[in-house]
């Protein structure tokens, strides 16, 4: 099946031979890992636009129970939801080919900046820091265009909305890697205990007229059944002021899980691995410096939730704290992250570079290492829960579950937006970065991104470019005041 035709939203490719899938995996995401900047939020809407609108691999329910299932999980969040999705639809080695092509283009950029990094002065000149500066803005516009396409999608009832806004909230008021996964899971257990009430009570009903009017604007009032938007449940059961209601599914979706005895085995080896890791970091005082960075990233990958935004506090700690890359180069490889594409995680790959110089292994080594201690983690929980999911899915409290999971992890990406924003204006003599809002250019930066890229398409990489050149636009005229 080509990406050219138009399948049934959710109709897997397994009954094709692996040569025809794996070719169909690579004509459909060759050009992701090239053009797909802005990071994890934006990655999300991508995704979206591309494998659920376009090419129709998936449907919408099976991409949010997906997007809820892997913002749960730690690890990169875009990089499990584009091999999941690749995953469900053409089978286990399509998946992998898909990751591949993910990840390496940004990998090797991120390499080469390492590189290139290691040659540089110890002080920019003031362009590059402007230049880098409008990079990050034009990408806090792009994520809060992606927050508030999520935030439409997540919404589905006035909980769902307070749960976003709250998530949001308590996310700027607080930062720790225990937090963000303890906001969603109480985002979850929110709608469960909500929609296992509604139904409990259901059999006190207001008449059906009486209770669409003025509450669901997205119900079609003569055919009693949902507009398109609407997100349903689980089963294709929608919850509506209490009750469940069952809506005809006008597709079929068939969907690959993979083995349950496979994904069984992964998340017990996993364990395993992990119990490992910190067992030799407890009885070994004194590790090589390679070991010490495998286990290190390897334990950042395993704690982290919410993907990319979240990884860079911890990488500080683990990385700079060390003695093993400078303040200053983690800062720049930083702003230069956030403009590259493909996954956040390829910072990895960056600072394991750059810490060749406090080890006898090549720098091409130590980048490999780091990145497969990044994304193991993640990638396996991602291989095993995907393969259970047929059978926890069938138990109607996971959807509810769900539906408060993803909304909490949508109130995250609006506190990503906060974050980056207040570490995106580079100045010279501030390696650590501070808030855009100190100038008014780089706030009208980051609404020129959001309004072009929202209300005129004007694509992501266009956007980061337009960023960067306004960045350069800005220098002159700061020069000029001096």
């Amino acid at each position: 099946m080509s990406t050219s035709e138009t399948p049934s939203p959710g109709q897997s490719i397994l009954n094709v031979p692996l040569r025809r899938r794996l070719a169909d995996i690579f004509a459909g995401t060759w050009d992701l890992g090239f053009t797909s900047f802005g990071g994890p939020p934006v990655h999300f809407l991508i995704f979206h636009r591309r494998f659920v609108e376009s090419y129709r691999w998936i449907a919408e329910e099976t991409y949010q129970e997906l997007f809820a299932i892997c913002q749960a999980l730690p690890g990169p969040a875009s990089t499990k939801l584009g091999y999941c999705i690749c995953l469900t639809y053409a089978g286990f080695l399509p998946a992998i080919l898909q990751f591949l092509l993910w990840c390496l283009p940004g990998a090797i950029g991120m390499y080469a900046v390492a590189h290139a990094v290691n040659q540089i002065p110890d002080t920019l000149p003031a362009l590059a820091y402007a230049f880098l500066t409008g990079l990050n803005a034009a990408v806090v516009g792009l994520i809060a265009v992606s927050a508030f396409v999520l935030s439409e999608k997540a919404i589905t009832d006035h909980l769902s909305r307070l749960i976003i806004v709250g998530t949001a909230c308590a996310g700027l008021l607080y930062s720790a890697l225990w937090y963000f996964p303890v906001l969603m899971l109480m985002g979850g257990l929110l709608t469960l205990v909500w929609d296992e009430w509604k139904i409990r009570t259901s059999n006190i009903q207001l008449p059906l007229d009486e209770t669409l009017e003025g509450l669901a604007p997205d119900l079609d009032h003569e055919e009693g059944t949902f507009s398109e938007g609407h997100s349903r449940g689980l089963n294709g059961a929608t919850l509506f002021m209490g009750e469940a209601m069952e809506i005809p599914s006008k597709e079929t979706e068939e969907v690959y899980y993979g083995s349950p005895r496979l994904g069984l085995a992964l998340i017990i080896l996993f364990l395993l691995s992990f119990l490992s890791v910190v067992i030799i970091r407890i009885i070994v005082p004194n590790p090589p410096m390679e070991y010490k960075l495998f286990s290190n990233l390897y334990l950042a990958g395993t704690i982290i939730f919410g993907g990319g935004p979240v990884v860079i506090p911890l990488l500080n700690k683990y990385i700079v704290s060390e003695g093993w890359v400078s303040s200053r180069d983690f800062f720049i490889g930083l702003a230069i992250i956030q403009s590259f594409p493909g996954p956040n995680f390829n910072f990895a790959v960056f600072l394991s570079a750059l810490a060749a110089k406090s080890s006898s292994l090549p720098p091409v080594v130590l980048a490999f290492i780091g990145a497969f201690g990044m994304y193991s983690p993640g990638m396996v929980l991602a291989t095993g829960f995907s393969s259970v999911w047929d059978t926890i899915r069938q138990i109607e409290v996971v959807g509810f579950f769900l539906r408060g999971v993803n909304a909490g992890a949508v109130g995250l990406v609006w506190t990503a937006v906060y974050r980056l924003w207040q570490t995106g204006y580079m100045k010279v003599g501030v390696p650590e970065g501070s808030s855009l809002g100190e100038n008014p250019w780089w706030v009208v930066t980051a609404a020129v991104a959001f309004g072009g890229n929202r209300w005129f398409r004007v694509p992501p990489p266009m956007v980061i470019a337009l960023g960067g050149c306004m960045g350069m636009m800005r220098w002159p005229l700061s020069e000029a005041r001096q």
